[in-house]
């Protein structure tokens, strides 16, 4: 059943969503009747040819589901560079740059510009990216738009590097789509919220939270200093540890940089987000039911930074500093390119526009959040105006 609020799909999409309701349905029944949400994410978000990031559908811009910083334009992408330029240029040209998710391409379209501007092109330009089809449309706009010199250092991945590497590793908007654990408390213990068949139809069940879990949830409340009430439901992602140690593990030296939604662990368990943070996003609108339209939707929760910095910690990066997003692009020249950009008053209006929907906070400037975890440089003058690392 799909809410009155929400636009009909097409036939040919709500038939891709029925195929991907009856994978999950499958697994369901295969594992004595339930999966944790986890998996269920795991599967809408990427499950191969039909999950939300593996399907063909348009996802960014106005013809998608929702807009990140760099659909914008490219102010976002110009403060970027000013603030990894510096890291890149210590390795004399043979550092790399690895984007995490690539998007519709927009960021790398604007960013290695912007670095080869400022004398700091990487050797070598990295994607990472799962979706087959997010892929070549990356490919097929950058090689339109960038020139061939700097198009020939672009380089898909379809795993993270074995080797040593020194550079930058940018992931916006990356962590909330990590598939995440759902908690609930319960009689004082932690239940884990996972998926059930309700007749046809998804719904929520709970079992005992495993071991990896119940000691996540319980850490959380040891660095909170309080226990969760009964009924409090919320997100928090066990695994993280292992992935940052994963995606970071061969970065010998640089920076890395997370671009996301979120908020330090004391504001992202509070009383008042007693259900927690998930939400969903199908066609600009914003809805918290992730049993809808399974793989035209995205899924999402906020992230804990806090534990992001843990889990830096973990993986030996030092942090180099976290701050909201609008003080992050205002130390990073954000000023400088409105007043760069063009002269004519049609252009310079919609770069004032672009630069308020990035900084505002009634706009993305608050929500956004940016953490750097450094290896071996020095980068706190990137955030040396606006840190609230002691927020942490």
């Amino acid at each position: 059943m799909i809410p009155l609020d929400l636009p009909e799909p097409s036939p040919e999409a709500q038939a891709h969503s029925a195929r991907l309701r009856e994978l999950i349905a499958a697994e369901i029944r295969a594992n004595r009747g339930a999966i944790a949400f986890s998996r269920y994410m795991e599967l809408a978000l990427y499950a191969p040819g039909f999950g939300y990031y593996s399907a063909g559908a348009t996802k960014f811009g106005a013809a998608g589901d929702f807009v990140t910083a760099p659909e914008l334009g490219g102010l976002f992408a110009a403060c970027i560079a000013e603030a990894t330029a510096p890291v890149l240029r210590r390795f004399k040209g043979e550092g790399c740059f690895l984007e995490l998710g690539g998007g519709s391409g927009a960021f790398a379209a604007a960013v290695l510009p912007a670095l080869a501007a400022r004398n700091a092109l990487p050797a070598g330009y990295w994607i990472l990216e799962p979706s087959a089809d997010l892929r070549e449309r990356q490919r097929e706009r950058l090689q339109a738009e960038l020139d061939a010199g700097i198009f020939e250092r672009v380089r898909w991945l379809d795993r993270l590097p074995d080797d040593d590497w020194n550079g930058v590793l940018f992931a916006n908007e990356v962590l909330d789509a990590l598939p995440t654990t759902r908690f609930v408390m319960s009689g004082g213990e932690v239940m884990e919220q996972s998926v059930c068949l309700h007749g046809e139809a998804f719904a929520f069940c709970e079992r005992p939270a495993d071991m990896l879990v119940s000691a996540a949830v319980r850490h959380v409340e040891r660095s909170l200093g309080r226990a969760f009430a009964d009924g409090y439901t919320s997100e928090l992602l066990p695994q993280l540890p292992y992935w940052l140690d994963a995606v970071c593990g061969a970065l010998a030296q640089g920076l890395v940089l997370f671009v996301d939604y979120g908020y330090p662990r004391r504001e992202f368990y509070l009383a008042e987000r007693e259900q927690g943070t998930l939400l969903c996003h199908y066609r600009h609108r914003v809805h918290a039911d992730p049993f809808v339209l399974p793989g035209l939707q995205d899924i999402t929760a906020s992230v804990d930074f806090t534990a992001v910095a843990e889990a830096g910690q973990h993986a030996g990066l030092e942090l180099a500093g976290y701050s909201s997003q609008a003080a992050f692009l205002l130390n990073n020249g954000l000023q400088q390119h409105v007043e760069a950009g063009p002269a004519d008053a049609v252009g310079a209006h919609r770069r004032a526009l672009e630069a308020k929907r990035l900084i505002l906070p009634s706009e993305m400037g608050e929500r956004f959040q940016v953490m750097g975890l450094a290896r071996g440089v020095d980068c706190e003058d990137q955030f040396a105006f606006g840190d609230q690392s002691h927020r942490l």
